[in-house]
């Protein structure tokens, strides 16, 4: 893998978007730990896209319309139901939870989250192969595929340890964690109509 690539990676997955909201938001919840379970979700959900991406599944995604609209909605809808229970501040997405969430339930709730996003594997087909140089093969694919999850994981789990390492002081203050929930709100919101305005081209 050249420089070039792993720096263009880590600038693509150092920009927030779902999957950091959801890894600092699970952190202040519930700690590094849950900031763990978080980014491995979300590096999963990374990892299912790739494969259909390298298998050319993104192509039948990207002729099919009404494929794509029915993933992009469905996408839209969990992020509003994501923005509602930050704001109230209601079960597993509270920000104050009165017990620990079990890790599987971190880890699928990141999958869901980011599997929800067609653009993903449109995006892996169109980002990766400038990165491949003439003549090569499937193991040249899969070593910058391999790169690129390695990367999300290691820059979510960057935004994980900020968090993590201020987490008590934002807790002590409750006008700072009222701000932060609407903060978290507004951004799954923002998140869901930037996918909801996104098109197949």
């Amino acid at each position: 893998m050249s420089p070039e690539y792993l720096f263009t990676t880590f600038i693509v997955c150092a920009a927030p978007g779902i999957g950091v909201v959801y890894a600092l938001s699970s952190t202040i919840g519930g700690g590094l730990r849950a900031g763990f379970w978080a980014s491995l979700g979300c590096t999963i959900a990374t990892v299912i896209h790739m494969a259909v991406a390298m298998a050319g599944l993104a192509t039948i995604l990207h002729a099919s319309a009404a494929l794509f609209q029915a993933v992009k909605f469905a996408g839209v809808a969990y992020l509003m139901w994501m923005a509602w229970a930050v704001l109230k501040d209601q079960g597993a997405l509270s920000l104050r939870p009165s017990k620990p969430e079990p890790s599987i339930r971190i880890v699928r709730r990141g999958i869901l989250l980011n599997i929800l996003n067609p653009k993903l594997p449109l995006f892996f087909l169109a980002f990766i192969p400038q990165f491949m140089p003439p003549e090569s093969g499937v193991a040249d694919l899969m070593e910058l595929g391999f790169g690129f999850t390695a990367m999300t994981f290691i820059v979510f789990m960057g935004y994980v340890v900020i968090a993590a390492s201020g987490r008590q002081r934002l807790l002590d203050s409750e006008r700072t964690m009222n701000w932060l929930r609407r903060a978290f709100a507004a951004s799954f919101v923002a998140l869901g109509l930037k996918l909801a305005s996104e098109n197949t081209r």
